[in-house]
């Protein structure tokens, strides 16, 4: 088989909680040799309230090794800068200032190995009057503006169901660590990248965004009605709800023929997008009265017929029952030694000369591995004795 992309990295892992976890999940789950690294001592839930045979950390940290180092012991962090001054990538999320007292920081990184690239998320920055400031995806939601324009007009702020900026901000330190790796190849020495839950959040404003900083416009709740574009919502029918997206006068033109309502067509209060946005309440109600007089699949199959976009409004199960995502495969199994067969998400990417392997790794145990990668470092089995013996591993 194709050896995965990043199967010639080694990576040390220091992250916790969702953000930091999420970018080391995507150079693991390409191969990467990913360490995670680990606090000695008895087992307890990991700071998300997972633990360790739970759905949340086994479905954030498969594809790894685990080992165990105390980095506020000096012998433990004498052996993180030895497996540092190997390593291609250290990633951690500490609150900005913590990685400075415990020596770990890029600075000091960058001295045993040049070649490091670096990664790091903090909550709002690595400098600035809110650096140093605890954070976690809600807080972010709401200082970000997320949910501000979240949720039903007049419900109050609402927060959006997952945790998008932690894991938005996850997917975008992947992204800066493999270009620090491409800019590398080139100038031969690593580098300092990092986001925040905050950037990240901006960032997903998207539209919403640059409403404000182009229009000046400051963008308000809409529940499940696209901002700006109608008619795209959520509309009743004989037996639930469904989502359809006609906005653009293409679609428009589709929808009312497909649902046979050319009456809506001629309508002079809908006959342009303008006119479609400022009547959309009263828009919404005339379509209602139609798509509720028949179920959702019926509805589903004239709309995908006529090429207008519509779907059902699925729980989770529902989502995973899906044929399309069952083809998709994207419930990936693992064989875990505790646990037995399990299920966790895999990765929405698809490489056709380096496609993933049948089944993902394990999460591994606390310190499974720390035996292993000390004697890959060199250390014979007397010197690994006395660093457990004195807590730094």
């Amino acid at each position: 088989m194709t050896a995965l992309p990043l199967a010639h990295i080694l990576v040390l892992d220091l992250t916790a909680h969702r953000a930091g976890p999420t970018a080391v999940r995507q150079l693991a789950d390409w191969g990467a040799q990913v360490i995670k690294i680990e606090q000695p001592g008895p087992e307890v839930a990991d700071a998300t309230g997972s633990r360790r045979h739970g759905f949340d950390f086994q479905n954030l940290h498969r594809n790894k090794r685990s080992m165990t180092i105390n980095l506020k012991s000096p012998e433990g962090r004498a052996v993180f800068m030895k497996l540092a001054g190997q390593a291609d990538v250290v990633v951690e999320n500490y609150r900005s200032d913590v990685k400075y007292r415990l020596g770990v920081d890029y600075e000091a990184v960058r001295a045993v190995n040049p070649r490091i690239v670096y990664g790091s998320i903090a909550g709002f920055g690595q400098t600035g009057p809110d650096a140093t400031r605890p954070g976690v995806d809600q807080i972010a939601q709401g200082m970000g503006g997320l949910m501000s324009i979240t949720g039903a007009p007049g419900q109050g702020p609402m927060r959006v169901g997952i945790p998008i900026a932690d894991l938005t901000s996850g997917l975008l330190l992947a992204q800066a660590i493999l270009l620090a790796m491409l800019q590398r190849e080139q100038t031969g020495v690593g580098q300092w990248v990092h986001t925040s839950l905050i950037e990240a959040q901006i960032f997903m404003l998207d539209f919403q965004a640059a409403r404000w900083l182009i229009d000046g416009e400051v963008a308000k709740q809409a529940g499940n009605d696209h901002p700006t574009g109608i008619p795209t919502g959520v509309f009743p029918t004989a037996d639930g709800h469904i989502n359809i997206a006609a906005s653009g006068d293409g679609l428009w033109k589709r929808f009312c023929e497909a649902i046979g309502a050319p009456e809506l067509l001629a309508h002079p209060d809908h006959a342009t997008g303008q006119l479609r946005s400022r009547n959309r309440k009263a828009l919404n109600e005339r379509i209602g009265e139609i798509t509720r007089t028949r179920p959702s699949a019926h509805w589903i199959a004239a709309l995908n017929k006529a090429g207008v976009p519509c779907g059902p409004i699925n729980t989770i199960d529902q989502t995973f029952a899906e044929p399309q995502v069952q083809h998709l495969g994207i419930a990936r199994p693992v064989r875990h030694p505790k646990l037995g067969d399990i299920k966790v998400v895999g990765q929405p990417i698809n490489m056709s000369a380096a496609p993933q392997p049948a089944e993902l790794q394990p999460t591994p145990d606390l310190g499974q591995h720390t035996d292993e990668v000390l004697r890959g470092l060199g250390y014979d089995q007397a010197a690994i004795e006395a660093l457990r013996a004195s807590g730094a591993v």
